[in-house]
């Protein structure tokens, strides 16, 4: 993949500085962080190392990243480490992807509260799919799931939904045997949206009630009980967006699906067009359009568009992507060994997919081969934050 010509933090080194000064009031600590992170990634700020060839003598330096989880250019490595880690919690079996989508009445409540909010968020859609799983009129089983948490719709305004990846099938009450789905379907969405519907706005009654929910702006009359109430009361007796796709065509899949949406950030590089001091233009999708790929390009003001991006950043800590069933934490290691066994199958991966997202070719291969002659290139200096290399090599902006 060709490195894009223009950058996020082409956009915040350019108009940051303003940014920051127009809207102080409004910007909080974590969001000022991931400007200074993006803005100073791969850049001398942050030091680096000089590498040398070990044939021609050929010489670059590299400059080290930010690592920030919103940077867009430090995602493509930080998701093949991770998927790494995944490849023996696989099962030769489907995998279904399942989506669930908060209303447009609950986004607005859960951007003012982004750690409880999108907290409960994991904990409802999860506990759906296990309590549906476990009824024995669907599949009667123990399942395990992966659920990924997005912020965003595609034109970067805030759309909270968690991805869930799961195995089609699960564990038999007494653990005895492995229970499959039927084949191309795992669970009614319907079943799972009205469950899901009842458990978070329960979930939510509950934060508001412990006084863990607050509220600013228009939103301000939310903190009376009967006026919370009142706001919820209808979206009981609307539909909630439960979106079961396809299978995946089998593990290598899913490892390349959880490539591309494990470490994405609110826009990626490649979908930047252009900017200049007034405007930003990037693709986005139109998911509304039903023929063709329904891509088209979005002019936003520049402070419109640095506000978008900023309105994804998450509360320090907070995961975003969370295990439950058989693949919780602490216990996914034995509890795949004994599926595994109840498969009677072995773990046999053909192979890793070669690339993941990433807005930088560099992240796919930080020890690159000489590109003058091919030879091993070989670290030789390191140098510090605001240091100065003694190496006469010039700059690059390979990832260090």
């Amino acid at each position: 993949m060709s490195r894009p010509k223009l950058e996020v933090a082409d956009i915040f080194r350019a108009h940051g500085p303003a940014y920051r000064r127009d809207h102080a009031a409004h910007l909080n600590l974590p969001q000022l962080k991931v400007m200074s992170a993006i803005e100073t990634c791969r850049t001398a700020a942050l030091g680096g190392h000089v590498s040398s060839c070990t044939k021609c003598d050929h010489q670059h330096i590299a400059y080290n990243s930010c690592r920030n989880r919103h940077c867009p250019k430090c995602q493509g490595a930080a998701a093949k480490d991770w998927m790494q880690a995944r490849m023996e919690d696989l099962l030769p079996v489907e995998y279904f992807h399942v989506v669930f989508t908060l209303p447009a009445q609950i986004a607005d409540i859960a951007y003012q509260n982004k750690a409880a909010v999108y907290g409960l968020l994991f904990k409802a859609s999860a506990q759906t799919l296990l309590t549906i799983a476990a009824d024995p009129k669907h599949l009667g089983a123990r399942i395990g799931m992966t659920s990924v948490l997005h912020t965003w719709g595609s034109a970067m305004t805030h759309h909270p939904h968690v991805h869930i990846i799961v195995p089609g099938g699960g564990v038999s009450p007494d653990g005895t045997r492995w229970i499959a789905c039927r084949h191309g379907f795992f669970l009614p969405v319907k079943v799972l949206s009205r469950l899901f519907r009842r458990l978070f706005l329960e979930g939510l009654a509950r934060l508001h009630r412990a006084g863990k929910l607050r509220f600013f702006g228009s939103l301000t009359d939310l903190a009376d009980p009967d006026t919370f109430a009142a706001h919820l009361a209808p979206l009981r007796k609307t539909d909630w967006i439960v979106y079961a796709k396809p299978p995946f065509g089998g593990p290598e899949a899913v490892l390349a699906y959880l490539s591309r949406y494990t470490h994405r950030v609110a826009v990626s590089n490649h979908r930047l067009v252009s900017a200049d001091a007034n405007t930003v233009a990037f693709r986005w999708k139109d998911y509304r359009i039903k023929r063709g790929d329904g891509m088209k390009v979005m002019r936003l003001p520049t402070d419109e568009f640095i506000r978008r991006f900023l309105i994804h950043v998450l509360p320090p800590g907070f995961h975003r992507i969370r295990h439950a069933g058989f693949l919780a934490n602490g216990i996914r290691r034995n509890r795949i060994a004994k599926i595994r066994r109840l498969l009677d199958v072995e773990l046999t991966l053909d192979q890793l997919p070669s690339t993941a997202e990433t807005d930088d070719p560099a992240d796919l291969n930080v020890h690159q081969p000489c590109p003058i002659c091919g030879g091993a290139m070989i670290v030789i200096e390191t140098f510090l934050r605001g240091q100065t290399p003694r190496s006469r090599a010039p700059p690059c902006e390979d990832a260090a």
